[in-house]
């Protein structure tokens, strides 16, 4: 009896650790695509359009709705297909641009239509069963050891990532205040002793 558990454990143990990553990294995309927009929405255009948005009758707002993920979804083929071919680094940078800026128009879009669209009865029916079901399965994942290793790893990712940046922007402070001046100067000085000559 123990060897089928083992080898059941052995086999889905990968796969919660890569669904415990997709989350975080999806949770991070959400929260970051609701900052973006939240900065945008300051824009008294943008402000225009989402009362706009928030007027819609409800068919109108879950066309709207699903407009994103519609848009997005020839780019991200463009992207493979670029992969594919050899441009690896643009394919990747395009797919996490499409992500961030879908998940930032979807988490917006979600909070301005998400009153009109649950007028809608088969909608908040879905809609209700859906958060259930995702609440459950992600209370599940999150009880996981999986998990809270993937989360610390990801943690610590993003502190040395930032410490790196901090230290990048102080040596570049530092050159441009320090180095960079005197040695343009003794540049210019050797190219003048040059076209001088002896």
């Amino acid at each position: 009896m123990k060897r089928p558990y083992r080898l059941r454990k052995l086999i889905f143990a990968p796969l919660i650790y890569l669904a415990a990553l997709v989350l975080l990294i999806e949770e991070w995309f959400w929260d970051m695509g609701t900052r973006l927009f939240r900065l945008i929405a300051a824009w008294p255009p943008v402000a225009s359009l989402e009362e706009r948005i928030r007027a819609l009758r409800p068919y109108p707002a879950l066309c709207l709705f699903a407009l994103p993920a519609l848009l997005l979804f020839p780019i991200k083929i463009l992207a493979l297909v670029a992969i594919a071919s050899g441009h690896a680094v643009g394919g990747v940078c395009a797919i996490i641009v499409a992500k961030l800026g879908g998940a930032a128009a979807v988490a917006r879009l979600y909070v301005l239509t998400r009153p009109k669209l649950l007028t809608l009865a088969w909608f908040a029916r879905w809609h209700d069963a859906f958060i259930v079901l995702k609440d459950r399965w992600i209370g599940r994942l999150k009880d996981t050891i999986a998990f809270r290793r993937t989360s610390m790893a990801l943690a610590r990712m993003r502190r040395l990532c930032r410490e790196l940046m901090a230290r990048i922007r102080l040596k570049m402070k530092r050159g441009r205040h320090r180095s960079h001046p005197s040695r343009v100067l003794r540049r210019l000085m050797a190219m003048w002793r040059t076209k001088r000559g002896p």
